[in-house]
């Protein structure tokens, strides 16, 4: 296995950009774009390995990996106490408790972002 695989790789359609995007989550700001997926997957794959080669060069520890790592299904989110106070009313209201109701909040948000994003 390379280095590289260790890292998630994301080609998507941008509707505002008419064109793929490709991007490293967790390695690299930015990425590549262009109008073949498979072409942007290829020069992704390629700057994923060069950065990861200026790493090596400089010295520098590789980021942590991204790619084949578990999740727990849980996070800790700060809010502050305000915000604490008025999800944990909201939920009351909707008779569900605060951690149904946040997920379903978060759940219904990124479904939002992703069909603006469309």
């Amino acid at each position: 296995m390379k280095d590289s695989d260790k890292y998630i790789k994301i080609v998507e359609w941008s509707e505002e950009d008419q064109c793929y995007i490709g991007t490293c989550p967790g390695l690299m700001l930015g990425g590549c774009h262009g109008n073949d997926e498979v072409k942007v997957y290829k020069e992704l794959s390629n700057i994923v390995e060069e950065t990861l080669d200026l790493y090596k060069k400089d010295n520098k520890p590789l980021p942590l990996e991204t790619s084949k790592k578990n999740y727990s299904g849980k996070f800790l989110l700060r809010t502050g106490k305000e915000f604490h106070k008025l999800l944990s009313i909201k939920a009351l209201q909707s008779e569900e408790s605060l951690n149904s109701y946040c997920v379903k909040v978060l759940k219904s948000a990124i479904s939002q972002i992703d069909q603006a994003s469309r």
